[in-house]
C-alpha cells in the first residue's frame, strides 16, 4: 500500500513538472496573447528617441514604434508597458525575461548577434561627435592625444580606439551624465550615435554636432535569442515593414525632427 502511494506521489510530480516545463515553454507571442500587454525595454535618457517628457510620460521614436506595434497585435495602442532601461543593462534586462523585446536606440553588429536577434533595421544612424560651440575641432584626428567620452554598452569605445589609438576614453553610464561632464569641461567631446546626441544640441546652443560620420549605426528591436521568440520576431518584421512602406516610420522621424 505504501508504495502504491509512493508510486501514485512520484508520478504526480512527474506530470505536474510536465505541465510546468510546457507552460513554461511558451513562445513569448503566446505570453504576449496571454498577458494583453507587451512589455517594451526602452531607453529614457535617449531623446529624441526615448525620454520622459514633464509629466513624467514615456515619449519618443520608440515609444511611438512601440505603440504602432502593440496597436498590430493587440489591436490597441495603450496595450504597452514601458520598463526603462539603459545602453549598459538592456541586454541583462531582456535576458532575465524582465521585458519582451528591446525598443532601445540599439544598433546591430555582429558580436550582438551572437548572443541577440534583431528584427529588420527601423532606422539607420551614425556615429558623431558633440562639442562645445566654441570648439575649433574638425574631426576625429583632432583629438589625439585628447578626451573623448562615451557612454557605456554602446559601440563607441571599439571604433574610437581603432580610428585614433591614442584617444583617452572616458565612460558614463548615460548621456545625461556624458552631456553634463562635457559641459563642466572633464573633455573635448562626447562620441555617440548622433540621434542620441541631437537632443542636446536642439535643447542647448552651447554645444554642436561636428559634420562627418564615422559609421552607419542600424537600429533594430531586439529580442532573446531562443525558439520562443522566432514568432513575434516574424510578426514583427512584417510589421515594420508594412509601416515603412505606408511611409509611417517616416512620418514618426518628422515629428522628432530626426533627419538622415
Amino acid at each position: 500500500m505504501i508504495k502504491k502511494i509512493v508510486f501514485v506521489f512520484v508520478l504526480l510530480c512527474f506530470l505536474c513538472s510536465g505541465c510546468s516545463k510546457k507552460e513554461q515553454s511558451q513562445d513569448v507571442l503566446s505570453n504576449i496573447y496571454k498577458r494583453d500587454k507587451i512589455i517594451v525595454g526602452i531607453r529614457t535618457d535617449a531623446a529624441p528617441f526615448g525620454f520622459k517628457d514633464k509629466r513624467g510620460n514615456i515619449q519618443g521614436f520608440d515609444a511611438d514604434l512601440s505603440r504602432l506595434i502593440a496597436k498590430s497585435i493587440l489591436g490597441s495602442e495603450n496595450k504597452v508597458v514601458f520598463v526603462p532601461v539603459t545602453a549598459s543593462n538592456r541586454i541583462l534586462k531582456l535576458s532575465s525575461g524582465e521585458v519582451d523585446m528591446l525598443i532601445a536606440a540599439m544598433s546591430v553588429t555582429n558580436q550582438r548577434r551572437q548572443i541577440l536577434n534583431f528584427s529588420i533595421p527601423y532606422y539607420t544612424a551614425g556615429q558623431a561627435i558633440m562639442v562645445k560651440s566654441n570648439s575649433d575641432a574638425i574631426g576625429l584626428q583632432d583629438f589625439q592625444n585628447k578626451k573623448l567620452i562615451i557612454v557605456y554598452g554602446s559601440t563607441s569605445e571599439r571604433n574610437l580606439r581603432s580610428n585614433v589609438p591614442g584617444i583617452q576614453v572616458l565612460g558614463y553610464r548615460d548621456y545625461d551624465a556624458a552631456y553634463n561632464a562635457l559641459k563642466r569641461g572633464v573633455a573635448e567631446g562626447i562620441v555617440a550615435d548622433d540621434t542620441m546626441l541631437l537632443g542636446y544640441t536642439i535643447k542647448d546652443k552651447s554645444v554642436k554636432l561636428l559634420p562627418k560620420r564615422y559609421s552607419k549605426e542600424p537600429y533594430a528591436i531586439v529580442f532573446r535569442k531562443e525558439p520562443e521568440s522566432a514568432r513575434i520576431l516574424t510578426q514583427v518584421d512584417y510589421i515594420i515593414g508594412n509601416l515603412q512602406k505606408r511611409g509611417r516610420l517616416n512620418r514618426l522621424l518628422e515629428k522628432w525632427q530626426i533627419t538622415d
